[in-house]
């Protein structure tokens, strides 16, 4: 009778009715006419079948609220992966969005895995403003790339002190291997339309440790070299490696 209500039910109800309560005398029936064990057969059946609707109901909540409690958990600190970029001028590390921009996480992370970066120069550096690498060679000569990734700066994400977008010709859809380090709120570089003027540039992360790095970078002097009239380092920046740290679990950003 209580095969379909499964085996927790089953001793459940066999524990309640080998206890007290179902040992003390039931109460005189109600109909007249009505036989004594009638009413106790009623009873225990109405009795049995409401225990086990209340038994399904506790174990169906109590799963549901164990997995609520799982998805809470998996969302508040879910992993995003870490970069460490290695210069001559010291290390920074960097925390990326895939969630936001998965497109552009991809992208990078699939030259990281390449090696693309190790041996490339930060080419452009503005104080006040950015620091830019990551396609130049030490002899000035620009390296091949992929097919561009779509811009996906219409993320929400806004180009704040520390994070870090992609480098881009005036076509929106250009970004390939170059990435800057914003070092001011630059919020003129923040998406506003789908347009030529309007798509701005896709933020995928952010500076969490390094940032001191990333300012010593900011304020080298500058001057010309290679096909650059300006803003290159007059000592050579150097990104020795950037590597994808080992997965940790952090409170998801931003």
């Amino acid at each position: 009778m209580y095969e379909k209500e499964g085996w927790i039910v089953e001793v459940f109800i066999l524990l309640v009715k080998s206890g007290a309560c179902l040992q003390q005398q039931p109460p005189a029936p109600r109909k007249t006419g009505a036989k004594p064990y009638e009413y106790n057969i009623m009873k225990t059946f109405f009795f049995e079948r409401q225990t086990a609707h209340l038994v399904k109901s506790i174990i169906s909540t109590g799963f549901f609220f164990v997995l609520c409690l799982m998805i809470s958990a998996t969302s508040a600190f879910a992993v995003n992966p870490k970069v460490e970029i290695k210069t001559n001028l010291g290390a920074i590390q960097v925390e990326l969005y895939p969630d936001q921009s998965p497109k552009t996480v991809k992208n990078f992370l699939s030259y990281v895995k390449d090696n693309y970066y190790t041996g490339t120069i930060f080419h452009r550096v503005i104080a006040g403003f950015m620091i830019q690498g990551g396609g130049f060679d030490q002899n000035y000569t620009q390296k091949p790339t992929r097919q561009p990734v779509e811009n996906e700066a219409a993320n929400g994400l806004k180009n704040t002190i520390g994070t870090i977008a992609m480098a881009r010709t005036q076509d929106p859809h250009s970004a390939s291997s170059q990435f800057f380090i914003n070092v001011a709120n630059n919020h003129f570089l923040d998406y506003t339309a789908p347009t030529l003027q309007g798509y701005g540039y896709t933020i995928f992360g952010k500076v969490t440790s390094g940032m001191d790095v990333v300012n010593n970078i900011a304020s080298s002097p500058t001057g010309a070299n290679g096909p650059f009239n300006s803003d290159v380092p007059r000592k050579m920046i150097i990104i020795e490696s950037i590597k994808l740290l080992p997965a940790a679990v952090s409170p998801k950003n931003p």
